[in-house]
């Protein structure tokens, strides 16, 4: 039997040492601030379980309802799994490159260099979908390295697998597929076509995916109209239009580029690179259609992973050649710069400044993850103090209405403590619920401005506003007055189809 300090010594033992650092790391900090309102919608689909769902896949919530399970509504336990997928994504890269050739000394360049990714960052620290998009990504490309290196079709199973896992998960997945696709037919790789594993794990892809597939043919492709209502919305309030130049600090660290250049490179250019071209195109096709589609920045960051493999490895191969003094040099200063820059980033994309400090408000101008994690538990004892003062005989036929999915998770993730009915929403999978049976003749509105609830009852005051304790302008507090409105002017189903339906 091999002794385990010589398994912790080896190159695997060490990349996933460095793994289990980095989930300590979000472990320590995962446990600030408040759920993101993505989080608490996911949390509230975790509780009603189905194999699709309006604004994404069933596999999130899924992993949602484990974690609750497991560890009820904890922030760290909630986004442990989140945290998981990323420290798994940095030991794939890191075996990447071992793949390619590198020693250990590129392998945990490269598993650091995607660690310290401001998405990578970021994402650990949030239970959202993007977080396992990115893990599926990376092991799909990491699968694909090994077919390619080992002439084994039987590595297309492990492929499809992945991919499907990856359409349970978020649909952008499809974007790698296209460069799967257009890498085959253009390279080496097309003579797989004749071989029954590849087809062999077309079909498990689609097995894999078929629930959800089913789901949406039931419900009329209404995830298409989601994503075109919010890619038109991107659109138009300008989320979009930095997509190139955001390439170069977004999906990865800003020190990184010469790595990520060169991977690129080896792929499509570099004649060692040749058996691996594959790779190129799977970044290279998802790139096109994201430009052309006016995707958004964060959209590829899964795909650089296993260029900066590669370009770590050519990296090395030229220390190689060079005066050992010089090699030295050149990686202190990576090195260095990687720590430094890793520790900057980590600074403002990690749960850890102070609220309305000053490393609170440089984060804030950087990303609005965490002023939209404050304040969910104070809104709900508002509402629930103005659900209290209304009159016995009214509770009954009252309801909770929320505009966004932020709003009507909170309620009911923290409501239930206060004895608030579960609220309602015509947004996303909310909508697909209803508003109830017998439909409420009161409801507590949150998240409307007045002008918009005039005409649909004939009744409506304010009765509270949304405050935080901190004083933080976020989503809640543009909109704060909450309203009691009473008697529709339309029956409800006339009603429901006013409200807005995506968000």
């Amino acid at each position: 039997m091999r002794n385990p300090l010589a398994r912790i010594a080896s190159d695997s033992g060490a990349l996933i040492l460095l793994a289990v650092a980095r989930l300590v790391v979000h472990c320590l900090t995962n446990g600030q601030y408040g759920f993101h309102r993505d989080e608490l919608a996911t949390l509230d689909d975790a509780h009603r379980l189905a194999w699709g769902y309006v604004g994404y896949p069933p596999l999130t919530p899924f992993l949602a309802r484990v974690a609750l399970e497991l560890f009820g509504p904890s922030l760290v336990g909630v986004r442990l799994f989140s945290a998981l997928a990323q420290s798994c994504a940095m030991v794939l890269a890191g075996l990447m490159a071992r793949e390619l050739g590198g020693s250990r000394s590129a392998q945990l360049v490269t598993a650091v260099a995607v660690a310290i990714a401001p998405v990578s960052l970021g994402e650990g620290a949030l239970f959202q979908y993007v977080s396992f998009d990115y893990l599926w990504w990376v092991l799909t490309a990491y699968l694909t390295l090994r077919l390619l290196k080992s002439d084994d079709p039987r590595w297309w199973l492990g492929i499809g697998a992945v991919i499907g896992l990856g359409m349970m998960t978020r649909y952008t997945m499809a974007f790698l597929v296209a460069g799967v696709l257009v890498g085959v037919l253009a390279t080496k790789a097309r003579r797989n076509l004749v071989s029954p594993w590849l087809w062999g794990g077309v079909a498990l892809s689609l097995l894999v995916f078929l629930p959800n597939l089913l789901w949406q043919v039931q419900h009329d492709f209404v995830s298409l109209d989601h994503l075109s209502a919010i890619h038109a919305r991107d659109v138009r309030i300008g989320r979009t239009e930095g997509f190139l130049y955001e390439q170069l600090f977004v999906p990865a660290n800003l020190v990184t580029i010469p790595f990520w250049i060169a991977g690129l490179g080896f792929y499509l250019l570099m004649p060692a690179g040749r058996r691996y071209r594959l790779l190129g195109w799977m970044y290279l096709v998802p790139f096109v259609l994201l430009v052309v589609m006016q995707g958004r920045s964060y959209y590829l960051a899964p795909a650089y992973p296993m260029l900066i493999a590669a370009g770590v490895v050519v990296w090395e191969q030229w220390l190689s050649s060079v005066h050992a003094r010089t090699a030295g040099l050149v990686r202190t200063v990576t090195w260095a710069a990687l720590a430094l820059s890793g520790l900057a980033l980590a600074a403002v994309m990690l749960p850890v400044a102070p609220v309305n400090s000053a490393l609170w408000k440089l984060s804030s101008r950087v990303h609005d993850n965490f002023v939209e994690e404050i304040g969910w538990q104070e809104l709900t004892e508002t509402v629930a103090g103005i659900y209290a003062a209304l009159p016995p005989e009214q509770k009954l036929g009252t309801r909770v209405l929320a505009r966004n999915y932020g709003e009507a998770g909170a309620i009911n993730l923290y409501g239930a403590a206060y004895g608030l009915p579960r609220a309602i929403s015509g947004v996303n999978s909310y909508r697909l619920q209803g508003y109830g049976d017998p439909p409420p003749h009161t409801v507590i509105v949150l998240g409307f401005a007045r002008r918009d609830l005039e005409q649909p009852f004939e009744s409506c005051f304010r009765a509270g506003t949304v405050t935080n304790r901190y004083g933080v302008q976020n989503e809640e507090t543009r909109l704060p007055d909450i309203f009691i409105c009473r008697t529709p002017r339309d029956s409800w189903p006339v009603l429901w189809e006013r409200l807005p339906p995506y968000g």
